[in-house]
């Protein structure tokens, strides 16, 4: 009798692991309606410390969500205005861009000359970039369904905002007496807005200042490839570096190798004295992720909701790991992870290797 407790304990967890394998099959089949909520879900808490000053300061609730949901509305469409009519430059230029092309793959192949290298039947005309275009061009013609996807997410967010100050109290009714568990998720939620606040701003100056960079050196679609860097640098580690690989390649078509070596060393430049300051200033909120934990949610939201997912890999990790937290069950998991300090209130162990130690990716 002394050992059903702990088979009642094993049971459960072989129960739990069960559900959550469902749970991941289930997001990764509903990955469209998952996305539209989760976009959502960090929008708006993207946008709530807006509305709570304006409603602080006497603002109606429907007049401070309105007037935030307009404003935020008003910077997609600018976003989505500045992507189409750069990605419509860059296809009308193409044949420029091969003539480029072919002159910078000539020098190439005279180098290669120059060393003995064949390159047998291989020559810089046989190179069609129209080819490419169309593959593009097959996913910008999709647009009522980007744009059907936009106003479902915008709904979602503008009605979530609508419930966020009545959260807390159910949260309470809930929990009940776990005075605790609702400190623990209180601080969680802050600290996951703070990163979503200061991600984005950091990345606002992050894209404007590696856009402006490239249209004075003048290298093509130099507002294509800066909004690319502001969307992309949500993505941990490696989206700067996806974010500069077109920029460096057609400064490389335009300007030679000498282009390219600008780019990479404004890159590395930018890199410094942007995202260093903002991986510091995480940390002094204590806000550190192991970054193997941030590599595999980055890998696992890429697998279930595609680019979204890999762009909001961290904060919907720590959605889902403050979840957890909140079951007596599970709350161990955080404590294998590294993760627990986050709720506790306190720092990582030293000698641990966390996001705001490794080198800054975004």
């Amino acid at each position: 009798m002394a050992e059903l407790p702990a088979l009642s304990r094993s049971a459960s967890t072989v129960l739990l692991l069960t559900a959550a394998v469902f749970l991941i099959v289930g997001v990764r089949s509903l990955s469209y309606i998952v996305t539209i909520v989760a976009v959502s879900l960090i929008l708006a808490m993207l946008a709530y410390p807006a509305t709570k000053a304006l409603r602080l300061r006497g603002v109606p609730e429907g007049a401070a969500v309105g007037a935030v949901a307009v404003v935020a509305c008003l910077a997609v469409l600018l976003l989505c205005y500045l992507v189409f009519f750069s990605f419509e430059s860059l296809v009308q230029d193409i044949p420029l861009y091969e003539r480029e092309l072919s002159a910078r793959l000539a020098e190439i192949l005279t180098v290669l000359d120059t060393y003995g290298i064949s390159t047998g039947s291989f020559s810089p005309s046989s190179v069609d970039l129209d080819r490419f275009a169309s593959i593009f061009s097959s996913y910008a013609q999709s647009l009522a369904d980007l744009l059907l996807y936009l106003f479902f997410i915008a709904v979602t967010t503008i009605f979530m905002l609508f419930e966020a100050p009545k959260v807390p109290d159910r949260m309470r009714r809930v929990v009940g007496d776990r005075s605790g568990s609702v400190e623990a998720i209180s601080r969680m939620s802050r600290f996951l807005i703070d990163f979503v606040i200061v991600r984005t701003e950091v990345n606002i100056v992050h894209g404007f200042l590696f856009g402006a960079f490239l249209w004075v050196m003048g290298v093509h679609s130099a507002v294509l490839w800066g909004v690319l860097t502001f969307l992309l640098s949500y993505i941990p580690y490696i989206g700067l570096i996806i974010a500069a690989l077109p920029a460096i390649f057609f400064a490389w078509l335009q300007f030679g190798l000498g282009g390219a070596v600008a780019v990479v060393a404004a890159v590395v430049v930018l890199n410094a004295l942007v995202e260093n300051p903002i991986f510091a200033h995480l940390a002094s909120r204590r806000f550190d992720i192991p970054a193997l934990v941030v590599v595999l949610s980055v890998i696992f939201w890429g697998w279930a909701l595609g680019v979204a997912g890999m762009i909001f890999a961290v904060p919907l990790t720590l959605i889902v790991l403050a979840v957890i937290q909140s079951s007596d069950d599970w709350a161990w998991v955080n404590t294998i992870l590294g993760v627990d300090h986050l709720f506790a209130g306190e720092r990582a162990p030293p000698g641990e290797s966390r996001e705001g130690d490794a080198p800054p990716a975004g």
